[in-house]
């Protein structure tokens, strides 16, 4: 049996549009796992093949950009000092050996930032009533480009989501208003998608069917996106730093684990048509309820 999920969003067997957020430690703000190494890598080598594709930052974002770096070097000496070193030129990623000097990154310090967690990074600063993206290191999107969104305010950043902005968009933009300097708050979002691959500017909204993908290999051939998403407050530019934690697991996951199949089947079965669509779950539906129906098996008797 594989390693129990981290994260199962979906486990209360019910499809809900809601934002799902809860107060956790500040000290748990960056998660390091098993996969550092390795998106830390893959983060430097789109960063370096598809810069504009990875991050964007408005002019006016320069000094909020400033103050996340410093944020986040204070609190990864604090809390991961095993991480990170740093010195007032060069800021050292102790498990790759990368060395950033910060000279180099004084008209984006995001991109440092981003460089140094497998979070992406993204600044979201106060619009009159809403919430605008003015930067962002986004080097792992799941099925959105930045450069459709930066700039741009809440409501159409999720315009593409069905029903967020009848249903969430105004709790949303409330939501941040509160949020304090010191405050850290998370929530989970979810999708299961047939490629796993990190970076995927594209993909939302694909029809027909996948004859190639079936109940009996879709195990193998699907996996559980999880984003463990973060909210904190900057003190001094007020700005807000969303960050978004990808995590990839092998739907075969949940073999063993007839509980959380039932309760995937049960919620996928209750997404609306509109939703199904959007994540493009259409394409192995068929075969995806099929394969869980059997891991589920009968259930309590």
């Amino acid at each position: 049996m594989l390693d129990a999920p981290r994260y199962t969003p979906y486990d209360r067997g019910r499809f809900q549009l809601t934002l799902g957020i809860k107060a956790i430690d500040p000290s748990d703000w960056i998660e390091v796992d098993d996969h550092y190494t390795e998106q830390i890598a893959e983060k430097r080598r789109l960063l370096a093949d598809r810069p504009a594709e990875v991050f964007g930052a408005l002019p006016e974002s320069l000094d909020a950009q400033g103050e996340c770096l410093e944020t986040l070097l204070a609190h990864l000496q604090r809390d991961r000092p095993d991480l990170v070193e740093v010195d007032d030129a060069i800021v050292t990623v102790a498990p790759t050996g990368d060395r950033h000097r910060r000279a180099d990154f004084a008209d984006r310090p995001l991109d440092l930032a981003g460089r140094l967690v497998q979070e992406d990074l993204c600044l979201m600063a106060p619009d009159g009533d809403t919430w605008r993206l003015i930067a962002a290191s986004l080097c792992f999107p799941s099925r959105w480009r930045l450069a459709d969104k930066l700039g741009r305010p809440m409501a159409a950043i999720h315009g593409p989501v069905p029903g967020f902005n009848e249903r969430l968009a105004r709790p949303v933009d409330r939501f941040f208003d509160r949020v304090e300097p010191g405050q850290l708050f998370m929530r989970a979002n979810w999708s299961v998608i047939d490629d796993p691959t990190l970076f995927q500017p594209a993909g939302h909204g694909r029809t027909g069917v996948d004859d190639a993908i079936t109940a009996d290999n879709v195990g193998d051939r699907a996996w559980i996106r999880i984003e463990r998403q973060t909210f904190a407050r900057l003190p001094r530019t007020g700005v807000l730093v969303f960050g978004i934690k990808t995590v990839i697991d092998p739907l075969s996951v949940l073999v063993g684990r007839p509980e959380l199949a039932a309760a995937l089947r049960d919620t996928l079965a209750g997404m609306p048509d509109d939703m199904r669509r959007y994540k493009s779950v259409a394409p192995f539906a068929a075969a995806l309820s099929g394969w869980l129906e059997r891991v589920a098996g009968p259930g309590p008797s």
